[in-house]
Order: C-alpha cells, then sequence, then structure tokens
C-alpha cells in the first residue's frame, strides 16, 4: 500500500544577496507523501511563479500540519486545476472526510477515476472547511439529513459463547434482516 497524503507548511525565500538583503518569504501549503517530494512541489511552484530555483532559493522550514480533531466528520471543498488531453481545467468539488489529508486522497481518486487525472496533474488552489448550509453538491448535502438511517441488511448471527459454537448445523443461516 502506498503512504499516505499528509499535509506540509513549506516556508522558503530567495538567497540573500548584496543587492537584495532580505528577500520576501513564501509560505506554501503542500500535499505529499513525505518532506523530500513537499519541498519539491515548493520549488515546482515557485519556480512556475516567481522565477525562482533551488539553486538561487533557499528553504527555511518544513513544517508537517496534523488535524486538531480527526474525530468528527467535516465537509471540505477544494479548489483546483488540473492539465487534462484538451487544455486546462479549473474546478471546485467537496468531500466528507475526517481528515483535510483523507479529503485529497479521496479528491486525487476521484479525479483519477472520473478525469483520468493523476495526481502529477491536478494543483489544489485552496481548501477550506465548508458548512453544512454553503455545501453546494447533493452527493454531500443529502448526509445532512438529522434522520438519516443506515440499515444493517446482513447480520452474522453468532453464539454468545464459544461452547455455543456448532461447525456443522443443519440449516442455513437468515442472515436478511429486512
Amino acid at each position: 500500500k502506498k503512504m499516505a497524503i499528509r499535509e506540509f507548511i513549506v516556508v522558503g525565500r530567495k538567497e540573500p544577496s548584496e543587492a537584495e538583503p532580505n528577500p520576501p518569504l513564501y509560505r506554501m501549503q503542500v500535499f505529499a507523501r513525505n518532506e523530500v517530494i513537499a519541498r519539491s512541489r515548493f520549488w515546482y511552484v515557485l519556480h512556475a511563479a516567481r522565477k525562482m530555483k533551488k539553486t538561487t532559493g533557499e528553504i527555511l522550514s518544513v513544517n508537517e500540519v496534523v488535524e486538531k480533531n480527526p474525530n468528527t466528520v467535516k465537509n471540505f471543498g477544494m479548489w483546483l486545476r488540473y492539465n487534462s488531453r484538451s487544455g486546462i481545467h479549473n474546478m471546485y468539488k467537496e468531500f466528507r472526510d475526517t481528515t483535510l489529508c483523507g479529503a485529497v486522497e479521496q479528491m486525487y481518486a476521484d479525479m483519477n477515476g472520473r478525469h483520468r487525472a493523476r495526481a502529477s496533474s491536478v494543483h489544489i488552489i485552496k481548501t477550506a472547511v465548508v458548512k453544512a448550509e454553503d455545501t453546494r453538491r447533493p452527493n454531500l448535502k443529502q448526509m445532512h439529513n438529522s434522520k438519516i438511517k443506515f440499515p444493517l441488511t446482513h447480520i452474522q448471527p453468532r453464539a454468545s459463547h464459544k461452547r455455543y459454537r456448532a461447525k456443522f448445523v443443519t440449516s442455513r443461516p437468515t442472515t436478511f434482516a429486512g
């Protein structure tokens, strides 16, 4: 199994010189499998945006961000752009998950399945926690019903104790609880 996606905050700048002793700092939120890939993505974006390279700049810090409360389900909105076979497209997507990293993994899987867009061609512009009333997508809105039920349709009866368990029985079990 692949490593899970993690969230990093990378801070870097151009190396100080005589002409520019105090260059501006650039802070970026990066989703990557490890710190090395996070640094690489930072330079990839900064090279395109500010014409800086790894050789002319320096990374001041790379910090991993962990979810404050991974026990509650949240709605995440993601603004992204991706390269397809026909061009560059902007997109907004919504996902439900307990962590932002989990939602990003869902997004990568969704983009791969629906649009054949690999993770390398998807650029996350912005992420946000979206309130229930502000969600746009119907597949998320259906989860905001307070009376939602998930019925158990396949229940396998188990013996209350090991001594009552039988290896062979004369009748098939009834697993449908309709």
